[in-house]
């Protein structure tokens, strides 16, 4: 025994001289090997499914405003022409990798939303929908039969012009 191990048993009064240097049994990690695999599978399975779905979704709402589909299937780039479809600057969906800046590229991205909501014939409040059930917006979004409008902020004036009155002598 070393200097140090005789120290320890001399104060804690413990002889760990018997012990390995890991306590676990094989069956121990294999158990443990199995569960980690199979929760990483399981995990990938469901991101596959949730990108997939995604994807397709992105893709029918690219279709009616004359993008190409195959963008809504290339990562960061569908971000990139989502902004850009909704006024907004291109380059927030790169910057959403940086934390703390992404929160305010997740703004441009409602922002952007928004925007295109409105170029969807939809109401102001729709957007809510895209902050707290994506899935729903992305859904209704791309299977309604709303018509792409690219200029919705030209709306007619609901009140009419009024015609100049004459000054009187």
């Amino acid at each position: 025994m070393n200097v140090l191990t005789q120290f320890a048993q001399s104060i804690y009064g413990n002889d760990y001289s018997n012990y390995d240097s890991s306590s676990i049994s094989n069956e121990d990690a294999a158990t443990a090997l199995a569960i980690g695999g199979t929760l990483f599978i399981v995990t990938m399975v469901i991101a596959v499914i949730i990108y997939v779905v995604h994807a397709f979704l992105l893709s029918r709402i690219f279709k009616k405003a004359g993008t190409p589909e195959w963008i809504a299937w290339v990562p960061f780039y569908n971000s990139w022409k989502l902004l850009e479809l909704g006024n907004q600057p291109g380059f927030w969906a790169v910057l959403a990798i940086i934390p703390i800046v992404n929160i305010a590229s997740a703004v441009f991205m409602y922002i952007a939303m928004y925007h295109i909501g409105l170029k969807l014939q939809k109401e102001g409040w729709f957007v809510l929908l895209a902050i707290f059930v994506p899935l729903v917006w992305l859904i209704w979004l791309g299977f309604d039969s709303s018509k792409w409008n690219d200029t919705p902020d030209q709306v007619t004036p609901t009140t009419p012009p009024q015609t100049p009155v004459q000054p009187t002598v």
